[in-house]
């Protein structure tokens, strides 16, 4: 907006005092200050409120003036409630400078001023963006020619100063890179935080935005969602805009603006699914092959047209590790949706699909940015889970001192995602994953495919909304546990423990960790006692009240196996 415009806006109270020849300069925002030197907050084109308390003497006038004019700023207004009216030396400095001054009569705050103008170029600036997202919105419909969403959310950020960020159902940033001077960049930990806030609001399916703070900051988080889906059924796999302000008391206009952002992103989403069409085919073909006992020469010639597709440019076939996953309702039923008439198969194949949707989003390395890092994973979906083929193009060397174990693990997976995802899932239902051990050749892919599905069922024994097992668990007694019944784990938990829980609330004496740290030490005095700096003495008193309480023998076998399982239970 134009100076003049304010000047002609009796509302504001505005008084012309100088510099007419000025009135056409844009103003770009409103500062109010009595700063002496208020340069550090001035970025040019603002008009400048103020009270005149910076002025103590006639000279000062011409140096805060002369600071204002090599900022930039579109003009300076000064108040009468204090001072009464301007004094002779602002006017002339301002003359000397070519800075507009205006008065601003008593009557009016500069609060209204201040309100009128953020109102006038908010609405300004939005009109604009408008039109240069519709105008991406037709590009991005042909194809991905737009720039993007990278390319909008820089428009959001250069016309309406608004930092933005489209980030995924576990918190991975798709699209927002903060350019340089323009603030600190969003942490895992807020990015994670604001994922899940939109899964725990998307599930009620009430419309967005939805207002939360996180990181000490307030935002604004829009549904990205695409294909006419309701949100329902893609509340577990929505792209999330979220935007760092509180959208509570926008103008329409501006809510508009951003709900037509999210559609541009959506077209992005849309590009993103019909990519992944092809990959999720080869493993559809492959896991049929698998499941139905197919010769192993011919999976490894599937295996061979998928490896081009998965590993451009590998060369050689990889390694490969299976990953399956399911969506659980609390009542131990699939969730994602009612399809199909609420049918026991639609709600199957919902939940299928619901869990080949989160399975992509858990793969992908969570330090990855931008949408096409899945491009190297296939996710197939049958009945109600979902079975990831994922290629390891290199493995370490088993041989090498202290190598790594090679390929997913069950704890790496989780680490990213817990967080977002149990909120999103909440009471709703469960998400379990198991991970299969690398195989090298399609004859071990039926073997690695009941791996990961066994190890799944283990994790579904487990609390929690998202629970993870992998193969190297089913090699140990842990394997052994979740199928005890309930009834039985609380009674056998119950009749060892429930004594010593009881005397160390009574009186402190701290012999449940005595107990765990006994066991870990195998029993071993000195090592036990070094751990929990105590004296053996100490310690002996300890285990000698656990004996005495329970009635076992900690120096027999089976009775430490018996407080062994029973600590692992509880």
């Amino acid at each position: 907006m134009r100076l003049r415009a304010l000047l002609e806006t009796e509302a504001l109270g505005l008084r012309l005092l100088g510099g007419e020849d000025e009135l056409e300069r844009t103003v770009r925002g409103v500062m109010t200050t009595d700063l002496r030197d208020p340069s550090r907050y001035l970025s040019g084109g603002e008009l400048v409120l103020t009270g005149l308390a910076w002025r103590r003497e006639p000279e000062d006038s011409e140096r805060f003036v002369r600071i204002l004019a090599a900022a930039g700023v579109a003009g300076l207004a000064a108040g009468e409630a204090e001072w009464g009216a301007a004094p002779e030396d602002l006017v002339l400095a301002c003359a000397r400078h070519r800075l507009p001054l205006f008065a601003v009569v008593e009557s009016v705050s500069f609060a209204s001023i201040t309100e009128h103008v953020v109102r006038q170029v908010s609405g300004e600036r939005a009109g604009d963006l408008a039109a240069v997202v519709d105008r991406h919105r037709r590009l991005m419909t042909a194809g991905p020619a737009g720039g993007g969403p990278d390319a909008v959310l820089d428009l959001l950020g250069s016309d309406l100063d608004l930092r933005a960020w489209v980030l995924s159902p576990t918190g991975r940033r798709i699209a927002g890179a903060a350019p340089a001077g323009a603030g600190p960049e969003l942490s895992a930990e807020i990015r994670a935080a604001l994922a899940g806030e939109q899964l725990a609001a998307s599930r009620t399916g009430r419309p967005g935005p939805y207002r939360c703070t996180a990181g000490g900051g307030t935002y604004s988080l829009f549904p990205v969602r695409g294909g006419g889906r309701e949100p329902r059924e893609t509340a577990l796999s929505d792209w999330v805009l979220a935007v760092e302000a509180d959208a509570g008391d926008w103008p329409a206009e501006r809510l508009d603006l951003l709900h037509g952002v999210t559609q541009l992103i959506a077209v992005e989403r849309d590009r993103r699914d019909a990519a992944r069409t092809v990959r999720r085919r080869l493993a559809q073909e492959v896991l049929e092959l698998v499941q139905s006992g197919a010769a192993p020469a011919e999976i490894a010639a599937r295996l061979r047209v998928a490896a081009p597709v998965l590993l451009p440019g590998l060369g050689t076939a990889p390694h490969w590790q299976v990953v399956v996953a399911r969506v659980e309702g609390p009542d131990g039923g699939v969730s994602g949706g009612g399809g199909a008439g609420g049918t026991a198969t639609g709600r199957a194949r919902a939940g299928g699909v619901a869990a080949q949707s989160l399975l992509e989003e858990v793969l992908v390395d969570p330090a990855a940015t931008g949408p096409e890092h899945s491009d190297r994973i296939a996710v197939a979906y049958t009945g109600d889970e979902a079975v990831a083929l994922v290629p390891l193009p290199a493995l370490p060397d088993d041989d090498a001192e202290d190598a790594p174990a090679p390929g997913l693990h069950a704890d790496t997976l989780l680490a990213a995602v817990r967080e977002p995802l149990s909120r999103g899932l909440a009471d709703d239902g469960r998400l379990t994953l198991g991970v299969s051990a690398p195989v090298h050749s399609a004859e071990g892919l039926r073997g690695a495919l009941e791996e990961a599905r066994h190890a799944r069922r283990v994790a579904a024994a487990r609390a929690g909304a998202v629970c993870a097992a992998g193969h190297q668990e089913l090699a140990s007694h842990v394997l052994l546990l979740p199928f005890v019944p309930d009834d039985v784990r609380r009674a056998f938990t119950a009749r060892l423990l429930d004594p010593l829980r009881d005397y160390d609330r009574r009186h402190r004496a701290e012999l449940i960790p005595t107990l765990e740290a006994f066991l870990d030490c195998d029993g071993s005095w000195t090592r036990c006692a070094t751990r929990l700096h105590l004296h053996v003495n100490t310690l002996r008193y300890r285990v000698g009240r656990i004996e005495q309480l329970t009635g076992r023998d900690l120096s027999r076998l089976e009775d430490k196996l018996d407080f062994f399982l029973a600590l692992r239970m509880s």
